[in-house]
């Protein structure tokens, strides 16, 4: 009898403890560089690591001088496979791969593509599943807070260790805009151009909030235990609250017209003239769907690591606010904003480009129509590469 509490698709099935990709397992096009291991890694809010590792991918050549490569960041559940197929070590497509390819818009016959699982990641990069040398058993509730300047700090090890003294250009969206305003702040004289898409200078109060419900999801999971639950059996590790958080988050991400065009008040189960408490709606079934599909490729504990460094995100920490941070910006900037976005509303990439542009940078801002909301960054492939194209063009002929 199916538990009146639960959904069944997320009861029903045995889903793993953690969707974290472990040593022994296939690597697919993963590869990896270890660092830190004659001294710490300090990490900027407190504490340190020993013995880290970075997973990541590349596309294309490095020409000789390595002035072709391109650093692509990925967001919050993404990982370092942003191009390729699916298949052994790589449970989805690749999350960019309409962009990233021979032809494409970040273009392999002329590009050198890298693209980073982050510090505190569960595909390859040292987070709370990796096991620590010290106890010889995952981190779980040892591992420390990570930062978005702790992971770009991580990318510059992975540069260095590939001979890449200078990115052309450091690219992502969402959690990777983070990313790519950081590097452009962080290390001003190993960017040529940084492109932020659909993110912001600083989380608003809105964003935290709405992480703070994904989180707390989690850790009210019985079965969270702590944060140390990786030993658990299928079927009883936190996959109720990892798929709860991602549910809230994908509603986020999305649109009140899409969902109504696309589910309208379609049923998933029967409705008769008898009613019972989990009878779905569409929608239900859609949100249940992707809830299940992450907690088959992700970390519970890594969700939240990653979840709180995007809300300690603030350009201006630390540094006497957001205009003095952005004027260490030497680079061309591209924001790029989606006009249905209500997670990161157009607002923000607006007050970065303004900001960069009132303090004399050089500054590019398109704003993309589509439906979709945020995850119009990863859908909106066409409208994207036309905002990347013309900007990567002009930085690799010297314009800028």
């Amino acid at each position: 009898m199916t538990d009146p509490t639960r959904r069944a698709p997320l009861s029903a099935d045995l889903l793993p403890a953690s969707g974290a990709w472990r040593p022994g397992d296939p690597a697919g096009d993963r590869k990896f560089h270890t660092f830190a291991t004659e001294r710490s890694f300090v990490l900027e809010g407190g504490g340190s690591l020993r013995d880290v590792t970075a997973a990541y991918e590349t596309w294309g050549t490095l020409d000789a001088d390595a002035a072709n490569a391109v650093l692509v960041c990925h967001a919050l559940t993404g990982d370092s496979h942003a191009a390729g197929r699916s298949g052994p070590g790589h449970p989805t497509e690749g999350w960019w791969d309409s962009l990233i390819g021979p032809g494409r818009a970040l273009d392999t016959d002329r590009l050198f593509v890298v693209c980073v699982n982050v510090l505190g990641g569960c595909q390859g990069s040292t987070g709370p599943s990796s096991i620590e040398a010290a106890t010889g058993r995952p981190y779980g509730s040892t591992f420390p807070v990570v930062s978005i300047r702790d992971m770009v700090r991580a990318q510059a090890a992975v540069a260095d260790h590939l001979g890449i003294d200078r990115w052309l250009a450091v690219v992502g969206g969402s959690m990777g805009g983070m990313q790519a305003l950081e590097w452009g702040v962080m290390y001003p004289e190993r960017v040529r151009a940084v492109a932020a898409i659909a993110t912001t200078a600083a989380a608003s109060a809105q964003q935290i909030a709405l992480s703070s419900v994904q989180r707390s999801s989690i850790v009210l999971d019985p079965r969270w235990r702590g944060g140390d639950y990786y030993d658990a059996e299928p079927g009883d590790g936190p996959h109720l609250g990892l798929a709860i958080a991602r549910e809230a988050a994908q509603i986020s991400y999305r649109t009140e017209q899409v969902f109504n065009e696309r589910f309208g008040r379609k049923h998933l189960d029967p409705i008769d003239d008898r009613f019972t408490p989990w009878q779905r709606f569409d929608v239900e079934g859609y949100l249940d769907y992707h809830g299940a599909k992450l907690v088959r490729r992700f970390d519970a504990n890594s969700y939240l690591v990653i979840n709180r460094a995007m809300d300690l995100h603030d350009v201006g920490r630390g540094r006497g606010g957001m205009e003095r941070a952005l004027a260490r910006i030497t680079a061309p900037v591209l924001t790029l904003a989606i006009d249905s976005d209500t997670l990161y509303p157009p607002y923000q990439q607006e007050l970065i480009h303004e900001t960069v542009a009132s303090l004399g940078g050089e500054a590019t801002h398109v704003e993309i129509s589509s439906p979709d909301g945020h995850d119009a960054f990863l859908l909106e492939s066409d409208a994207v590469g036309d905002a990347l194209v013309p900007f990567l063009h002009s930085i690799e002929k010297g314009d800028r």
